[in-house]
């Protein structure tokens, strides 16, 4: 009996030591999204400083991102639950384009694929993608515009993909660009 006390301590003890705050779920490593976030204020802002855009506005949101308006829209801001309607391109800080739902962007990027359907953009806001949304940055910056607007959403790294390896033509931790025309919502 005292024998299994003694495994059962030993087990108990080597599981507290193996729980380590640096790692999460299935022994995978935690994202750091407030270091990541710190990281990415000033990556963006050295962007901003060098990157040229026409703007009537901007906001900068205590998330992190940048709203860059470009031309005001005249409807309202979109809510937690309204659908919103898009089209956009988005890009890297270095502007290569790694995704847009416009098939003449596309091709002109070379990043065209035949079997997608290139159709306006729509995603209920503050949903995550697996249940109608997109991205964090998508629900954050669109709050902020005025249906009818255009500009663009300049999005840290945790509200976008994070350090996921698997995006196609987007390294981990990556800044993202989006130029949005707001289309409109239900």
């Amino acid at each position: 009996m005292k024998n299994w006390i003694s495994v059962l301590a030993l087990i108990g003890l080597f599981t507290l030591e193996s729980c380590d705050d640096g790692f999460a779920g299935f022994g995978g490593p935690v994202y750091d999204r407030e270091g990541n976030l710190e990281i990415d204020r000033v990556r963006i802002k050295e962007y901003l400083q060098t990157a040229a855009f026409d703007s009537l506005y901007r906001i900068h949101d205590p998330s992190g991102l940048v709203v860059i308006v470009q031309e005001e829209g005249q409807g309202s801001r979109p809510m937690n639950g309204n659908v919103v309607y898009t089209n956009y391109i988005g890009m890297l800080t270095d502007g290569s384009v790694f995704d847009t739902n416009l098939a003449q962007v596309a091709q002109e990027n070379d990043i065209f694929n035949e079997d997608r359907t290139y159709d306006i953009f729509t995603f209920f806001v503050g949903q995550p993608t697996n249940q109608g949304g997109a991205i964090e940055g998508f629900s954050t910056g669109f709050r902020r515009l005025r249906s009818g607007s255009k500009g663009l959403l300049v999005i840290p790294s945790p509200l976008g993909y994070q350090d996921n390896p698997n995006i196609p033509n987007i390294p981990a931790n990556s800044i993202l660009v989006f130029e949005v025309d707001f289309l409109g919502m239900d």
